[in-house]
């Protein structure tokens, strides 16, 4: 007496793609809130040189608020490298199973967050320049507006960001395990068995002899 069986492993269902758009879109809008954070500090921590406006209407400056004029571009570089840095470790932490893209969006929130600052800290200023000094009167001190003088120190943050990228990924360990995070894997279901029971128990599939 024998009795047939069928052994099937029924396809393991493929697991949802995870939402990578979102979390792009957070990182865009922490890169915006940081970048307005910024921009307080900037404007809180740089200490703007002043022209005095002299009796006969002309404006002069001293030696020392002279070199102080670039004040402005060196608190922005050290800030934008701070939080460069910061954006960049958040950014590996969350794509790091992207790949190299994971390096692009680095560079992409840093910069993100360092126009931000560039604009809002200029708001935050004092004002126009012009306007303030064509109607101080004289004896009065008028602070030079917060700017950006140096459109290259963006730069900083980009690189600021990327950097924790490219060093982690260069001498960090793989993190293969982790892949399917980002990526749908198909199961392929195991192949279908069927044979025969003897009186002993045995099962024995068509190919093998009885």
């Amino acid at each position: 007496m024998s009795t047939t069986v069928t052994e099937e492993q029924q396809p393991v269902p493929e697991p949802a793609d995870s939402p990578v758009g979102m979390w792009i879109a957070i990182l865009a809008g922490m890169s915006l809130v940081i970048g307005g954070l910024s921009a307080v500090f900037w404007a809180t921590v740089v200490d703007l040189p002043t022209y005095r406006i002299l009796s006969d209407g002309s404006a002069t400056i001293s030696e020392r608020g002279i070199t102080e004029i670039v004040a402005s571009d060196v608190w922005f570089v050290i800030t934008g490298a701070l939080v460069g840095a910061g954006l960049g470790l958040v950014t590996w932490k969350w794509f790091r199973t992207l790949g190299w893209p994971s390096a692009l969006l680095a560079v992409g929130s840093g910069l993100l967050a360092g126009v931000v600052c560039w604009q809002v800290g200029m708001l935050l200023g004092p004002g126009n320049f012009s306007e303030r000094l064509t109607g101080a009167l004289p004896g009065a001190l008028v602070p030079i507006p917060l700017e950006l003088r140096s459109i290259s120190a963006l730069a900083v943050w980009g690189f600021a960001a990327v950097t924790p990228v490219l060093l982690a990924s260069s001498l960090g360990p793989d993190d293969e395990d982790h892949a399917t995070r980002w990526r749908r894997r198909p199961v392929e279901p195991e192949a279908e068995e069927t044979g025969t029971i003897d009186d002993r128990g045995v099962l024995t599939t068509p190919d093998e002899p009885s």
